[in-house]
């Protein structure tokens, strides 16, 4: 489901007092247009990151990536996760427990299932993934991303 699509739906469910209106938006350090979005990323990444689609389950070779390393926003090239925070939630997406220093911001998602915690690179907005309270110690936190938001460098 496309960013477009739920916004319509979270628009009409606010009207009819289902759903609570969206906060304002922020704003980021990197900041394109559209077409200069799409002339850096693919028609996949750019549905993930500028639209907050989610990739297909199991659909990303980061899911098989156990390489010491770090993972980096496809959109702005921010380091995001530390590959010694990568584990194998089951989930079909790649999953860390905790995110590096200042990398992630996170915010309310409304949809049909209720409310979720969004994850998106505080440097440009892009759409990563959703937070969970279901992951390994030491914090307890599941942050499932979609491997199209990411990009991985050995180290």
């Amino acid at each position: 489901m496309t960013r477009r699509t739920l916004l319509s739906l979270g628009s009409a469910l606010a009207a009819l007092g289902v759903a609570r209106p969206l906060a304002a938006e922020e704003t980021f350090e990197v900041t394109k247009t559209e077409a200069e979005w799409r002339a850096i990323l693919t028609p996949a990444q750019y549905a993930v990151l500028r639209e907050e689609d989610t990739e297909r389950a199991g659909s990303s070779p980061l899911n098989d990536e156990h390489r010491k390393g770090t993972f980096f926003c496809a959109g702005c090239d921010l380091a995001l996760y530390s590959s010694d925070a990568k584990y194998d939630s089951g989930t079909g997406w790649p999953s860390f427990f905790e995110p590096l220093p200042n990398a992630i911001a996170t915010k309310a998602d409304w949809g049909l299932l209720g409310k979720r915690t969004e994850v998106h690179c505080r440097r440009c907005g892009g759409h990563l993934g959703h937070v969970f309270n279901d992951g390994p110690e030491p914090t307890g936190k599941r942050y499932c991303m979609n491997g199209l938001a990411l990009v991985f460098r050995p180290a």
